[in-house]
Parts: C-alpha cells; structure tokens; sequence
C-alpha cells in the first residue's frame, strides 16, 4: 500500500494453532491489530483458536483448505477450497470482508478469475524476513531497514515450537512502537491507501 501515514500490517500464516493463545497477548501489548491468513483445515481443527482470533477484533482471511498451489486447478477445485474456508472463517464470528492470500502466492489463470468474480481481493506482502534470514536479530534487523509505511509483513509464528518467530514479532513489535508506527488490518491499511 501507498500511505505517507505511519501504519503497517502484519499478517500471520497458516493455522491456526496452538501458538494463537501466545501471539494474541503480544500484540494486545502493542495494541496491535493483525490480519490471520488461515487454513480451513486448520481452522477445522483447532476451531476454538479461530474463534479467540476473531473476539480479539484481527481480521481473517483465507489461505485455502488445504494449502495446495493454485495453479492448474479445475474451477470447482479453487471454488471448494476457497468457499469451504470462507464458510469456517464465518462462523469463527469474523464478519468483515474476507481477504484472499495464494499458498506460495501463486496464481494463475482460474484463481484469479474467480477472485474477480467474486470481489476478493488477493493480498501479499512487500516484508518477508523469513525468506532471507534465519536468526532471530537479523529477521528483525531485515524489517527494521526495509519497512516503509503501509508495509505488509509476512510472519510465520504458527508452527514454531522454538518460540523463535515469538521473538521475531516482538521484536518487530517493539522496534516499530518506538518508531511511531501503528499497526493496523489489511483491511483497515487499504483505508489509507493514497490511490
């Protein structure tokens, strides 16, 4: 997103899981709203994670059911796997407009169209400290040379039992609250988008 104001999203993928019960209170520390791309049959089986993402007031939005590529899929296979996670987003309680996020954000042909067609917007990033780093410090260190305003940051705390990627939010958390910086839902960055 294009924005002069000091706001940045940070989105978290796949899960839900068990780690949701330590990332909440983090970013309820920095008064922090986040977006949660989830998979649906990780939202299947820990519902009640998805339920405490939505109470929380973070938006979720879909990662597919089964986090397979979108690429040379049949349009009633990218039809289920895209409307089965939007009916699991629903009754988590979240009632905002559902966002769309392609596993490896790949795309191709009928996962656009139907996106299209159905007014979901495909949302990435421009931050990915995991793809380049893999110490704590220079995950953080990556954000903190890179981040502009409107930054969408990709992080991966969902499957992490070292509690690593624990230390990479609250890093990034802190450094960017000491900088000014709020943190907002994809949805709610787009409402400063200067286009």
């Amino acid at each position: 997103m294009e924005t002069n104001k000091k706001v940045v999203s940070l989105t978290f993928d796949d899960g839900p899981s068990k780690n949701v019960e330590k990332i909440l209170p983090l970013l309820d520390k920095y008064k922090a709203k986040a977006t949660f791309f989830l998979i649906g049959n990780e939202l299947e089986k820990n519902f009640e994670q998805g339920q405490k993402i939505a109470e929380a007031g973070h938006q979720i939005g879909n990662h597919t059911y089964s986090h397979k590529r979108m690429i040379f899929k049949s349009p009633s296979f990218i039809k289920q796997e895209i409307e089965k996670t939007n009916r699991l987003i629903r009754k988590t309680g979240f009632n905002g407009e559902i966002d769309f996020r392609p596993p490896n954000s790949k795309k191709l042909i009928g996962l656009p169209y139907y996106l299209k067609t159905h007014n979901m917007q495909t949302i990435t990033w421009d931050l990915e400290p995991d793809t380049y780093y893999t110490s704590v410090s220079d995950k953080v260190d990556y954000v903190k040379k890179n981040v502009r305003p409107g930054s969408i940051i990709l992080l991966h705390a969902m499957y992490d039992d070292t509690e690593n990627e624990l230390k990479v939010t609250e890093g990034i958390l802190e450094y960017l609250s000491k900088e000014g910086y709020k943190f907002v839902t994809v949805n709610d960055l787009q409402k400063f988008d200067n286009f």
